[in-house]
């Protein structure tokens, strides 16, 4: 399994915005330089991120994006899946067309579920407070 650039550049923008949480709301452009990110792509990733719940946003004076929840409350789980969509190791389990020569007789298609959700468990222990390294 390895992670899109899109999800670990929003794994790297989240643990950025970690490490400010609770001070004033951080813009795009911030965290684009403390991160290195190019802004395009941070504005994009904050968007998918706002539009899954990890961040609020807010216009005009005093704008820009929050943590909507503490560090320690947002899972490694929650941002792969606000930008990758959900954790699935195989493609069967999409909804879609794709091209399984097995796929009317596969004997695995059944069991894939508890593969996928141990995955997205061992994910989900992974909180954002230990991926930023700070305390909530």
């Amino acid at each position: 399994m390895r992670l899109s650039s899109l999800a670990d550049y929003a794994v790297v923008i989240m643990s950025a915005a970690a490490r400010h949480a609770g001070a004033a709301r951080l813009s795009a452009t911030v965290l684009a330089e403390e991160t290195g990110i190019p802004l395009p792509t941070t504005q994009k990733l904050m968007g998918r991120l706002a539009a899954a719940g990890l961040f609020s946003s807010a216009r005009g004076t005093g704008g820009g994006f929050a943590l909507t929840r503490s560090p320690a409350e947002i899972s490694l789980a929650d941002i792969i899946e606000a930008v990758e969509g959900p954790i699935t190791l195989t493609a069967c389990l999409e909804a879609g067309n794709h091209e399984c020569t097995l796929e009317d007789g596969c004997q695995m298609k059944p069991r894939w579920n508890a593969v996928n959700g141990a995955v997205r468990g061992a994910l989900s222990g992974v909180t954002l407070e230990n991926l930023a390294g700070v305390r909530a």
